[in-house]
């Protein structure tokens, strides 16, 4: 079918040319192919649809009672993928060009206490190779403000070098970046990398499964962002006030976001990878230090030890 030919040929230049990960992928596949079947029991298609036909499309996903971001995030989808056939001319015009989508307020991440996450290093404290996955997870998430997909797919090559203090991140658009580690998250770190080989499974994916920092005995060899959720709620999910806050964040994110309060901007774009990282290598270890001290003074339990 053309629809599904040019939707592939256009995730594929997402791939090659932006380095697009591949939640991103995923998600325009998703919203490309819900268009084209709309569109094919309208007696239309995807690459010959007018904008009279895909006025209608946004107005049926109104009707089907989605939010104004998803309806803004689908209609992104539709300019991009027609961007794309324009530069491969394959269309002569942009149907979606004088497309209005719908207004949208973006809020502000809510974001846990310091004394909420305080409360969750507490709940994640144990002794069991599970323990001390988990504690390593969140140390990292908080503690190193790695994305959730970060982590999951966080090979061993990432790791610092003996008595180096740094995480060489690969994020979105497959782009580089230094991470600091506060004596927190690397002591977390040691203590999780003792208990790993637990975690590797014995079958054929044993092989994958050797090359992630998080592995695990599923088909990808690696934790998966379902079993990661999972171990944190499991940990907290019995702590009184915690356990409706656990349940709204799947992807982590709240915990990833709450490491940065009252931290300069710019070390806050740096640490969490929001911009481009190209320093030269007599810079890095004035950046690195600086990051891993405000870490360190942020953490919840400084004062502690």
């Amino acid at each position: 079918m053309l629809d599904n030919r040019r939707i592939e040929a256009f995730l594929d230049t997402l791939r090659a040319e932006r380095g697009a990960a591949d939640n991103t992928i995923e998600a325009y596949r998703r919203d490309l192919e819900d268009a084209s079947s709309y569109l094919r029991a309208n007696k239309s298609s995807l690459i010959q649809a007018g904008e009279r036909d895909l006025s209608d499309f946004v107005r049926d996903l109104h009707a089907r009672g989605m939010s104004a971001a998803t309806v803004s995030r689908r209609l992104s989808a539709l300019r991009r993928f027609f961007r794309f056939q324009l530069g491969d001319n394959e269309r002569q015009d942009n149907p979606t060009s004088r497309l209005d989508g719908p207004a949208t307020r973006r809020d502000p991440p809510d974001v846990l206490s310091r004394d909420e996450v305080s409360r969750i290093i507490e709940a994640a404290q144990g002794t069991e190779p599970a323990d001390l996955r988990t504690m390593c997870l969140v140390e990292l998430l908080y503690g190193a403000g790695l994305r959730a997909s970060e982590c999951c797919d966080l090979p061993l090559s990432a790791l610092p070098a003996p008595g180096a203090t740094v995480l060489i991140v690969r994020g979105k658009g497959d782009k580089e970046r230094i991470t600091p580690l506060g004596r927190p998250a690397l002591a977390a770190l040691k203590n999780y990398m003792a208990v790993r080989e637990s975690f590797l499974p014995k079958s054929a994916t044993r092989s994958t499964a050797q090359r992630f920092v998080f592995p695990s005995r599923g088909s990808t060899g690696r934790l998966t962002r379902r079993r990661r959720a999972g171990a944190l709620q499991r940990r907290g999910g019995g702590r009184g006030a915690l356990r409706d806050r656990w349940r709204c964040w799947p992807s982590w994110r709240g915990l990833r976001e709450s490491g940065q309060g009252g931290a300069d901007l710019r070390a806050v774009q740096l640490l969490l990878g929001h911009a481009d990282i190209s320093t030269t290598q007599i810079y890095t270890h004035v950046v690195t230090d600086e990051l891993r001290d405000l870490l360190e003074a942020a953490h919840p339990l400084a004062r502690a030890s």
